[in-house]
């Protein structure tokens, strides 16, 4: 029986999504590629769907790409992959620019482009016993899907360049108090607390919050004015939103909003 790479799981209001192949710490392959991406899609086609839930099954989050599929045989020549241009550049922008916030649930080892997956992410769960690894340079290569932008910009560039020269893994709590993730959470709590976000989303201002990942993306190549302009445009598209009228009509009456607005 063939094993779906992906697993997909459609909740209230959210999908989660649980990279499937746990003999190989759930590292990517071009049949793996093409269904995350596949299932990515659904998710963002669905209106229903108002965030993104991304973990691994078994002890992995993902080792990253299955070098099985590099290996040379004795006196063969390396040629050049399109995996960056047709897999995992596609991806990241995907997860940046998706209309909801994604969470990536990091369940074990999160290594080389699993690692960046898991960072292009809006918000990173981490089990306690999970470690976050740049591991391209112990393979000749350098950070992709991201890395060297999201790591100096994350943690700093003296941090940055340890993590990327040194391959050295980083344990979750310490990557926490980097700021490299949003929160570190003991092993038995990982999936409750994932899902207890996707949930506090589910229920959320879909527009508002759309609209707090355009600005936030935008935000790494604008000045300081042409980001003002944006705030004052985003904040009036907002504001037009039936969201944030009941969100005052509920502060007001001091209680819980009922959001119904799609994205």
């Amino acid at each position: 029986m063939t094993v779906a790479p992906i697993l997909v799981e459609r909740c209230s209001g959210y999908r989660v999504l649980t990279l499937n192949r746990p003999d190989r710490l759930n590292a990517l392959n071009d049949v793996m590629h093409e269904a995350l991406r596949h299932a990515v899609s659904e998710a963002e086609a669905d209106a229903t769907c108002r965030a993104l839930l991304i973990t691994g099954a078994g002890r992995g989050f993902c080792a990253g790409q299955d070098l099985t599929d590099r290996l040379l045989a004795p006196g063969e020549k390396p040629v050049p992959r399109e995996s960056l241009e047709l897999y995992y550049n596609p991806l990241v922008r995907k997860l940046r620019a998706l209309p909801f916030p994604v969470v990536a649930a990091v369940n074990g080892v999160a290594a080389g482009a699993g690692c960046n997956i898991a960072l292009a992410c809006d918000i990173v769960i981490a089990a306690r016993s999970a470690r976050f690894v740049q591991s391209f340079a112990r393979i000749g290569l350098i950070p992709d899907s991201g890395g060297t932008w999201f790591l100096p910009r994350l943690v700093g560039d003296a941090r940055a360049r340890g993590l990327a020269l040194l391959a050295e893994p980083l344990p979750a709590d310490k990557a926490e108090q980097w700021g490299l993730i949003w929160k570190c959470v003991e092993d038995a709590s990982l999936a409750s607390e994932a899902r207890k976000i996707c949930e506090q989303f589910a229920t959320a201002p879909a527009r508002g919050l759309a609209l707090i990942k355009r600005a936030l993306s935008l935000s790494a190549s604008n000045t300081l004015d042409a980001q003002l302009d944006l705030e004052r445009d985003l904040q009036r598209e907002a504001s037009m939103t039936p969201d944030y009228v009941e969100g005052v009509r509920a502060f007001i009456e001091k209680r819980r909003p009922r959001f119904r607005d799609r994205r």
